[in-house]
């Protein structure tokens, strides 16, 4: 058989997820964070945040989660790949011990997905936070941030958890699961683990989208703005000393009261300034601040920008600038309740919709389980929509028609085959018979010999002086006495007729009524007493006259035939195996215990082996050979549930006996 590598395949498959979310990360992050040219991957990069951003969140970012996840997931499924090692190793006598090992890992292929799903989706942002405390400067892109790394990590465990229950899938179809665990899970909540978290990447991505979008396009109005105004206010004009600038910038407008206006010398150390410039701020516009660009970056991807202009004074140059927030407050508000709203209004609707969709499944498995309880085969189910639930259903339909079709064809087989069989142990018995009426029926020609002469003498008689009247009498006294043998004659040929007649009638054929266990006993001793007698078997029979008196309902005729099959079982077990010897006895117990009838038929024979014995009653089975078809066992099962609402249980041992013990409630 081949070895599955669960473990080993899921670990490979989020390691592989992993490295792609990663690397989508690492080319999203600055575009949606709108980091500024030149702030990643440079010196200018190194020396402001400790590290290259190539190394930050690929190199360290892919260690740790690697590291982690692995470790997490290592644990997690560390039994999961012991199932083959535990069934090797089963040992009968530790069988609940097997069974709890097993049934542990069951437990585990139904539930892990949704806890690796929720601990993969965590274990980033965690390492994210880790990896920001780690930096020199924080903003409030780092909301924005963790917002894309719980994006990318969920998209890419959903995908992957697919994978993952297709894996353990497998493990249980190895293992021939067809047991629910006892806390069962519900499709609905199966449906919203599933679409939930994309839903929310989807509606959390295009808020990020459209964020970006907005920022991009109102640093570049407001840089054009600020470099108008700078433009129209300080050129062509001469300045004496950066204070009379600072008293010109003061008539330039400001787009919003957060923005301040700043004056710096031409290494941006700050000379005036209505705000706070960061160390980044001043470094970027040292760094990378020319001709062709003139827009300032504060940090990476915060939410302020600025735009430098230059100026001659007294031949020293200094830098005109305005900081100004392309992040607002307000906008981010608004967005962030819209999206909340549509977010809820979503979850209603796929709450409401996967409701209705489960309710529809829930009904058709109510109806099978109906049809399971009330044993209704024939039972439809009814299409309630025309989508795959209701070829579902069509389906179950056709499936069901199939299955009574199979039942009602298997019935009539069952019935030709016990016909058949019937028929066999008739021919069987008919030997006996003939042999039994062979005495009755010579006796009887004897009695009409001896009548008739009876009959000569009286009749010689009549006119014979010399008979008496006593004479007379005694010749009636000899008549008589040879009617009375006739007539017991003809009783035991009537009973020996009622008993053959009985087993003769079809098995389709149901006679309710009320017998006597007296009844039952005669019928087997007249049936079964050739065969016995030919078959050199004894047969001691233990039963009360209180015993004989109690009545049974049901089909006397099925009683006798099962009863007889079993009997003929225990007369062939003797002559299975040559080598048993000495006495042949089968012990036929008749007893009450707790208002039910016990048969018991005991013999002393071959037994069954525990091959055998595993089968009987479950299939046809026989130790017979050529010789039997095992349809007696078989049917003698059904029948005694059936018509007599008993049972029948069995006791065997190979080489020393068996014996078989049939219930049957009382007649009240």
């Amino acid at each position: 058989m081949k070895k599955l590598k669960t473990r080993r395949n899921i670990i490979f498959a989020y390691n592989i997820a992993l490295a792609i979310a990663i690397l989508v990360i690492y080319l999203l992050i600055p575009k949606l964070l709108n980091y500024g040219p030149g702030t990643i991957n440079t010196e200018f990069d190194k020396q402001m945040s400790g590290g290259l951003y190539y190394y930050q969140q690929i190199g360290l970012a892919w260690i740790a989660l690697a590291i982690v996840i692995t470790i997490v997931l290592f644990i997690a499924l560390k039994d999961i790949d012991k199932y083959k090692e535990i069934k090797e190793k089963y040992d009968k006598s530790k069988k609940k011990e097997y069974e709890k090992k097993l049934k542990k890992i069951i437990k585990k292929c139904f539930t892990l997905p949704n806890y690796i799903f929720l601990t993969c989706t965590i274990i980033p942002i965690l390492i994210e936070l880790v990896l920001l405390l780690t930096q020199t400067y924080t903003s409030n892109s780092d909301f924005k941030l963790i917002l894309i790394v719980f994006i990318i990590s969920t998209l890419a465990v959903s995908i992957v958890n697919i994978y993952v229950k297709k894996q353990l899938s497998k493990v249980l179809i190895d293992l021939k699961n067809g047991v629910m665990p006892e806390k069962k899970g519900k499709l609905t909540t199966r449906i919203l683990i599933q679409t939930v978290p994309i839903l929310a990447v989807s509606i959390l991505f295009t808020f990020l989208a459209i964020s970006s979008v907005y920022e991009q396009n109102k640093g570049t109005l407001l840089s054009k703005y600020y470099t108008l105004q700078f433009k129209k206010e300080i050129d062509d004009k001469k300045y004496r000393n950066y204070e009379e600038l600072v008293n010109e910038i003061k008539t330039i407008e400001l787009e919003r009261s957060t923005d301040f206006i700043f004056i710096t010398d031409q290494n941006y150390n700050v000379i005036h300034s209505n705000g706070e410039l960061t160390d980044f701020f001043k470094e970027y516009a040292k760094t990378f601040v020319n001709e062709e660009n003139r827009i300032v970056y504060d940090y990476y991807g915060t939410y302020g920008q600025g735009v430098v202009y230059p100026i001659e004074i007294n031949g020293s140059t200094y830098y005109i600038g305005s900081y100004y927030l392309i992040y607002s407050n307000e906008m981010f508000t608004t967005m962030l309740n819209l999206i909340i709203i549509i977010f809820i209004i979503c979850i209603l609707i796929l709450v409401y919709f996967t409701y209705q969709l489960c309710k529809e499944i829930r009904e058709v498995g109510n109806s099978l389980e109906s049809i399971y309880k009330n044993k209704k085969i024939n039972q439809q189910l009814y299409v309630t929509s025309n989508d795959e639930i209701g070829n579902l259903v069509v389906s179950m339909n056709q499936i069901q028609k199939m299955n009574q079709d199979y039942i009602n064809q298997i019935q009539e087989n069952q019935d030709t085959l016990m016909e058949q069989e019937r028929m066999a142990a008739l021919g069987q018995l008919i030997g006996g018979i003939a042999h039994n009426l062979k005495t009755p029926i010579m006796s009887i020609s004897g009695a009409t010999e001896g009548l008739t002469d009876l009959i000569k003498e009286y009749n010689e008689s009549i006119e014979d002086k010399e008979v008496t009247i006593q004479d007379h009498h005694e010749i009636a006294n000899d008549m008589s006495k040879w009617v009375d043998k006739i007539k017991d004659y003809t009783e035991y040929m009537s009973d020996i007729i009622t008993a053959v007649k009985g087993q003769a009638v079809t098995l389709s054929e149901k006679q309710e009524e009320t017998f006597t266990v007296d009844e039952v006993l005669k019928r087997v001793n007249i049936l079964m007493k050739h065969e016995l007698k030919s078959a050199l078997v004894e047969m001691k029979v233990k039963v009360t006259d209180k015993v004989k008196k109690k009545s049974i309902n049901g089909d006397v005729n099925s009683l006798v035939q099962i009863l007889n099959n079993l009997i003929q079982n225990a007369i062939q077990s003797y002559g299975i195996k040559n080598e048993i010897k000495g006495d042949k006895v089968i012990d036929f117990t008749i007893e009450e215990r707790k208002k039910e009838i016990v048969f018991t038929i005991q013999d002393y024979g071959c037994g069954m082996n525990e091959e055998t014995k595993s089968k009987l009653f479950k299939e046809m089975i026989t130790t017979k050979g050529k010789n039997g078809t095992g349809l007696g066992l078989f049917m003698s099962y059904s029948t005694i549930k059936g018509r007599f609402n008993g049972r029948i249980d069995f006791k065997s041992e190979e080489g020393e006996g068996s014996t078989f013990i049939i219930s049957i409630p009382e007649s009240k």
